[in-house]
């Protein structure tokens, strides 16, 4: 008797042992898993969209020209962070990605536009993005915690470092007085 080199002793020994995997694989319905990816990233997308936003304009509003030239380069960041995770959709074929944010942020924003103008300063700039920071590193957070497949999550990782960094870098700022 010639000897199956695709089938391994088991449950099923005449189903291949790949196509096996492929049902065991489709049972956990592959969509559900898109879906849950594609919600998570578009929660972090939109608050890549509040933190762009927001650091263009309190980058503009600055008077100190570090913490101008910082924010400025901080929201392009988020611009190129946006489309790495718009990339993956597409890729998951995903096209019609919204851009929106948050209507949150954008009180958010207007709000800490409005304290600067009436003479808080750079010092009241930092706070508010510091709040704006503290959503964006919750929103990645919990997106880690979601099940995601690998270069997703690394993908999410590694930006979700530089927020924190971000984060501490405003919060240094603010503490003290730059």
């Amino acid at each position: 008797m010639k000897e199956n080199r695709n089938s391994v002793a088991g449950p099923c020994p005449h189903i291949p042992f790949h196509n096996r995997m492929l049902e065991k694989n489709q049972m956990s319905n592959p969509s559900n898993t898109l879906l849950e990816v594609e919600e998570t990233l578009h929660s972090v997308i939109d608050s890549l969209i509040d933190g762009q936003k927001e650091f263009q304009k309190i980058g503009d509003e600055f008077k100190d020209p570090t913490l101008k030239l910082y924010f400025l380069e901080e929201s392009l960041n988020r611009a190129a962070f946006r489309g790495d995770l718009e990339t993956v959709l597409h890729h998951e074929g995903v096209h019609d990605i919204e851009e929106s944010g948050s209507v949150s942020a954008t009180l958010h924003r207007t709000w800490g536009e409005l304290k600067a103008k009436l003479g808080g300063g750079d010092h009241t700039l930092l706070e508010t993005a510091e709040k704006a920071e503290d959503k964006a590193v919750e929103v990645y957070a919990k997106a880690l915690d979601k099940k995601l497949p690998f270069p997703v999550r690394q993908l999410l990782s590694s930006q979700s470092a530089h927020v924190q960094l971000f984060h501490d870098y405003i919060k240094a700022a603010r503490v003290i007085g730059l």
